[in-house]
């Protein structure tokens, strides 16, 4: 199945746009997971168990699970083939590379690692990207408009055309890079004026938005701008906010009470 179908079927199912980061800090894992032979490993999946029934996806961080070296990779491998079948998994690797190195990259992520979609840094060009993009069934989700701060130094760059750097990468994502219909964006969830214009031009393309919660982004205002004409079109993503929800007290209730906190504003927000 493809992931935007994925994405989609959950999305209905679960009455869910939002997606659960896992961004595990081993200094923050909760003690109730202390014992476990893997820790991150039981803690990840004891998240994504408590909560696969209210989201449309998760998305593992690839960074945290890397620093471990190779039991992190082994980590990364048994969430995909152990989590929840019907919920689509998201490699945030934000990978961008060219030739040879790019296509073992795509072979890590999808062939390797078994994930349904990757997120991909699109600075070095097409070429980066097209042995993603040829996995049709898998999404490509690149960097747009990105939450952090620093992101204004280069993609808020005017162009000749008088027109920002991120929105000629949305152009391009719309134009170029899409013709499997697999490729979606990653704006942040901290700028609806920018939301809302990727929106207007990427009528179709799937978003995913970082940058609620730990961030600060104002969740009403990113859904109200990126949401498409049937009221979706989007992934919304909280990590810290619900992983850690419990400070200090049992982290799985403190986590699917949260989810469900964020489902429901995010489906007010839809409403409105």
């Amino acid at each position: 199945m493809r992931f935007q179908d994925m994405v989609q079927q959950a999305a209905q199912r679960n009455q869910s746009l939002l997606c659960v980061g896992l961004d595990p800090d081993p200094q923050r894992i909760p003690a109730q997971f202390a014992r476990e032979r893997a820790p991150l490993y039981a803690f990840c999946m004891a998240i994504m168990e408590a909560t696969a029934d209210l989201v449309c996806a998760f998305k593992p961080n690839s960074a945290f699970f890397e620093a471990l070296g190779a039991p992190g990779f082994e980590i990364l491998q048994r969430l995909a083939e152990d989590a929840p079948p019907d919920v689509p998994l998201i490699l945030d690797a934000k990978r961008g590379d060219i030739g040879s190195t790019a296509e073992a990259y795509a072979r890590a992520a999808f062939e390797q690692l078994g994930y349904h979609a990757v997120t991909l840094n699109p600075y070095l060009g097409g070429d980066a990207l097209a042995p993603f993009l040829r996995y049709a069934d898998r999404g490509c989700i690149v960097l747009c408009k990105t939450s952090n701060a620093g992101s204004a130094d280069f993609q808020d760059l005017v162009l000749a055309t008088g027109e920002p750097l991120y929105m000629e990468v949305a152009r391009r994502a719309r134009d170029q890079w899409n013709a499997n219909k697999n490729v979606g964006l990653v704006v942040g969830a901290t700028h609806p004026q920018q939301l809302r214009a990727i929106r207007e031009r990427c009528p179709e393309l799937l978003l995913l938005l970082p940058g609620i919660g730990a961030q600060g982004g104002d969740l009403a205002a990113a859904v109200a701008a990126a949401v498409d004409i049937a009221g979706a079109g989007i992934i919304l993503s909280a990590s810290r906010s619900v992983l850690y929800a419990a400070n200090g007290g049992d982290a799985l209730p403190a986590a699917r009470r949260e989810a469900m906190h964020l489902r429901a504003a995010i489906n007010a927000a839809r409403g409105a």
